[in-house]
């Protein structure tokens, strides 16, 4: 089995793709979705029924690139973390035992 470091590298690992929702909401939040599409369906003429597809798939390209950004920020956020545990030091660059004798 390869490691999570090799999984990485070659791509083989997509939390966006394995990831679901276990909340309860999402599951009637998407329901609500589904059945608002359908009725703006046979309200708009075909046309403007793609139109309103074309801004939703944008609005999630939005969402996607936001989601993006936010792994990202945590994973940045998570690797600091481990560095200023495993040194002792904070972003201050003091020693975190200092500062506990400071306050």
């Amino acid at each position: 089995m390869p490691t999570l470091l090799e999984s990485l590298y070659y791509g083989h690992l997509a939390p966006e793709g394995q990831v679901v929702p276990r909340d309860p909401e999402y599951r009637r939040m998407c329901g609500e979705m589904s059945e608002a599409m359908e009725t703006w369906k046979e309200k708009l003429s075909g046309e403007e029924f793609t139109e309103l597809e074309a801004l939703i798939d944008l609005q999630q390209e939005i969402q996607g690139l936001e989601l993006t950004e936010t792994f990202t920020y945590g994973f940045k956020l998570g690797a600091a973390l481990m560095i200023e545990v495993h040194s002792g030091y904070g972003a201050e660059g003091q020693l975190l035992s200092q500062r506990a004798d400071e306050g």
